[in-house]
């Protein structure tokens, strides 16, 4: 069913083309109107009773949900073009409202969530008097406990708990925090006179929904902004003190948690036979949510913040960002660029920015200043740094002339940085950029003075995982190149053999995570397909002989695709039956070396380093001295040898 999609002027201060959204976008757009939300509001409300409504205003759609609860009618979708593509210094940007709306119609794909429970149980940390009255004021919504120095004279309060001693570990997150304590002494109820304390005992546990700290002093875990159910402040500053409080009186009930990565464990190149080789995401993971789990990582959803680094610098695929998932930012590129060029656009530029300090940033400077230019189009992400290279490679494969990136200031800064580093390296031209912008103006400036690059003759669907989809859009940039060189550490490269070093052990074979390399049953042969190698090292690594280098590439050529030898020698033919098994040389080179060695005196004991495994058994079996052989086996008895014994008798 076509949607139908309110359109509107804003008091003219922008211009729309109804008659060519219809046509590029492919839905089916009103009249133009001039104040949806005010004078012509009835407008709107009989357009929400007819259903699957889009209205194109995102300022006021509080007030148009608002409007949709009181008639009953379904609640509408909304596309912000004003701020986005209609307030602009330049001309009518009707072919990027197209691409907007085509985009901004697409029902989002669901997010995978799990639900956290907290009861309430909240641990104060404190070192003031600060701490005490906020105890105080909790009390009387959160279960408190109030964890003070050693030596601070407690008094004895109603309503909430008061210990002392020192925090030494902790754990979790909202709803599951494990704590420890060294010289930790309670508080004993009644008596009279001052509070009487219990004995101080080291190494005490327990757990909590809430960890409130006011010590001001360094943060018990590493991104704790991110660590939910952990709330920090200066004790020195009240509206700092007072938003906590608030915070932590609200951290009751259950709540819903999206699942932000996908885990494939059986594609984790993190380790074979506890030889490490791929750390890229736990390198990078600022809250600590990925631990190691034997041959790969696992990630503890309550702790991930969702930032998506781990998923762009993975090489595997294994650890994939999920809310939503590559497929849909993908299609999103697709629906963008290819709508562009239907409404006549020819060269469209990328701005890739998060909902809160990009969407900001970009209303401020429509309202206040140049806002966007036309050409460019901006694409809002849950996370910037699961943006990786391979997202912004199928933007410059799907048609966009250039990717800009504006970073917020909670982004994590090393991935974006490398993965921009790969996708220009891999582009053949510095194509992606990094915008690190506090001020709208400059963000308008940067814009506008900068000139867009070449657009790709013949566009292509971005389809598949994402290392497919970086071959295809390499390709697509790159038609005439056969194989690109790339900086250290990029997940795409050739593994290099030396053959006069190598002895076809195939203990490369046998541990690496992707099957890069491979065998060959028939003959003594070492393979390698390329465009399966994720550079990860563990061959290089576990090779007796030092035979193996990596060298970061992109080969784009058919070659990438099948398997090639890489080193072959001549096989061993069994001095027994005949049949081929080994390595002809270091079969050759271990019999010369154990000739006259102790353990081999006599030519048929050497002689059984040249059979295979069928005819050295039955060689062993049949030697004399054998340790396993019993002696000749007794003569059956027959009724002739019993006639005989009675005759002797």
């Amino acid at each position: 069913m076509t949607k139908t999609v309110l359109i509107c002027d804003c008091l003219g201060s922008q211009r729309v083309d109804g008659t060519l959204l219809d046509a590029a976008a492919g839905v089916s757009c009103s009249a133009c109107h001039t104040s949806l939300c005010d004078t012509q509001i009835d407008i709107a409300e009989r357009a929400m009773a007819g259903g699957d409504l889009v209205i194109a205003c995102q300022q006021e759609a509080p007030r148009f949900r608002e409007l949709a609860a009181d008639i009953g009618a379904s609640e509408p979708m909304f596309v912000d073009l004003r701020d986005r593509a209609g307030w602009t210094a330049d001309d009518a940007a009707p072919a990027k409202q197209a691409a907007l709306l085509a985009e901004g119609v697409q029902t989002p794909p669901a997010t995978r969530t799990f639900d956290v429970e907290s009861a309430g149980t909240c641990l104060i940390l404190g070192t003031s008097e600060v701490a005490v009255r906020v105890a105080a004021d909790l009390a009387p919504i959160l279960g408190v406990t109030l964890l003070m120095p050693d030596g601070w004279d407690v008094d004895l309060h109603t309503g909430y708990d008061t210990v002392t001693g020192t925090l030494t570990q902790a754990t979790g997150s909202l709803g599951r925090f494990e704590t420890r304590f060294d010289n930790l002494r309670q508080t004993i109820p009644g008596g009279r006179g001052p509070v009487a304390m219990t004995a101080a005992q080291d190494g005490a546990r327990s757990g909590c929904d809430i960890i409130l700290d006011l010590r001001g002093e360094g943060a018990l875990f590493a991104a704790d902004t991110k660590r939910d159910g952990y709330l920090r402040a200066d004790p020195g500053s009240q509206p700092a003190v007072a938003s906590v409080v608030l915070a932590a009186s609200q951290m009751v009930g259950t709540f819903e948690k999206p699942f932000y990565v996908r885990m494939e464990p059986s594609l984790c190149a993190h380790s074979r036979a506890e030889q490490v080789a791929c750390t890229n995401c736990l390198d990078l993971c600022p809250t600590g949510a990925i631990t190691p789990d034997g041959d790969h990582v696992t990630v503890d959803p309550a702790i991930c913040a969702g930032c998506g680094a781990c998923s762009a610098v993975c090489p595997s695929g294994a650890i994939s960002f999920d809310a939503p998932a590559p497929d849909d930012t993908f299609r999103r590129l697709n629906t963008l660029a290819s709508t562009y060029r239907k409404a006549g656009g020819t060269a469209p530029r990328l701005l890739v920015h998060d909902a809160d300090h990009g969407t900001q940033m970009i209303g401020l400077a429509a309202r206040f200043g140049r806002g966007l230019p036309a050409d460019v189009i901006p694409l809002q992400v849950a996370a910037l740094a699961a943006f990786g290279h391979a997202e912004s490679l199928a933007a410059l494969g799907a048609g966009f002339a250039d990717v800009a990136i504006l970073l917020s200031p909670k982004t994590e800064r090393p991935a974006p940085i490398a993965e921009t580093a790969l996708a220009n390296a891999i582009a053949g031209r510095d194509a992606v950029r990094l915008l690190d912008l506090a001020d709208p103006d400059a963000l308008s400036d940067a814009l506008f003075d900068t000139v867009p690059g070449p657009v790709v003759a013949t566009p292509a669907l971005q389809m598949g995982r994402r290392r497919q989809v970086a071959r295809l859009a390499a390709r697509t940039l790159n038609p005439d190149v056969d194989v690109i060189p790339l900086p250290a550490g990029a997940p795409y490269g050739a593994v290099l053999v030396d053959t006069d070093a190598c002895t076809l052990c195939l203990a490369c074979v046998s541990l690496c995570p992707s099957g890069a390399l491979g065998d060959n049953a028939d003959r003594p042969q070492l393979r390698f397909q390329e465009d399966a190698c994720l550079q990860c090292g563990l061959c290089a690594g576990v090779c007796p002989e030092d035979a193996i280098t990596l060298k970061p590439q992109l080969d784009l050529t058919e070659a990438a695709l099948t398997q090639t030898v890489v080193n072959e020698e001549e096989p061993f033919a069994c001095v027994s039956c005949g049949s081929l098994f080994g390595v002809k040389s270091t079969i050759e080179a271990v019999t010369a070396k154990l000739a006259g060695h102790a353990m081999f005196p006599n030519p048929d004991a050497l002689r059984m380093i040249q059979m295979c495994d069928d005819c050295r058994v039955n060689a062993q079996y049949h030697s004399e001295g054998n340790p396993l052989s019993g002696g000749d086996r007794p003569k059956p008895r027959t009724s002739d040898d019993y006639f005989s014994k009675r005759k002797d008798h």
